[in-house]
C-alpha cells in the first residue's frame, strides 16, 4: 500500500478547518471579531461547512490509506484539486468583488486561507501530473 502524503496533508487541513468551524460555533461573534471576518447571525451555514470539510477530510484519509485493489474509494487527488481550487477561487472572488467591509486583519486572514487553498491545488496538480509520467 502506497500512502499519498499529499492526500494525508490535505485531509489533516480539511479536518482541522472542519472541526474548527464545528467546535467554535457557540462563539461565532467573538471568533469573527478576533479574525476580522464577516459576522453571521446564525451558525447554520458555518456548521454545515464544517461538516462538509470533515467529510472531505475523512474521504481523503480513506483514499490515502486504502488498498488500490479493494476497499472503499474515498476522494482521489483529482477531487481534492477541484474542491480546493473551487473554494479558493470563490473566496478570492468574494475578496475582490464582494465589497466586504472587513478590517485589515480580516482581509489578511481570508487572503491567507485563499492562498493556502490555491497553493495546495497547484502542489496536488504537480504531484498528480508527476505520477502520470
Amino acid at each position: 500500500m502506497k500512502i499519498s502524503k499529499v492526500l494525508v496533508v490535505d485531509a489533516v487541513i480539511n479536518m482541522f478547518l472542519g472541526f474548527l468551524l464545528l467546535l467554535l460555533i457557540p462563539f461565532p461573534q467573538q471568533i469573527t471579531q478576533i479574525l476580522g471576518v464577516p459576522e453571521v447571525k446564525h451558525a447554520f451555514y458555518a456548521s454545515i461547512m464544517g461538516g462538509v470539510l470533515v467529510g472531505i477530510g475523512l474521504a481523503l484519509f480513506i483514499e490515502a490509506f486504502r488498498e488500490k485493489e479493494q476497499g472503499l474509494v474515498g476522494l482521489g487527488l483529482g477531487g481534492a484539486i477541484l474542491i480546493n481550487l473551487c473554494g479558493g477561487t470563490v473566496l478570492v472572488g468574494w475578496l475582490i468583488f464582494g465589497k466586504l467591509e472587513l478590517p485589515g486583519h480580516g482581509q489578511i486572514v481570508l487572503w491567507i486561507i485563499a492562498a493556502i487553498l490555491l497553493v495546495i491545488s497547484v502542489i496536488e496538480l504537480v504531484v498528480h501530473t508527476g505520477e502520470k509520467t
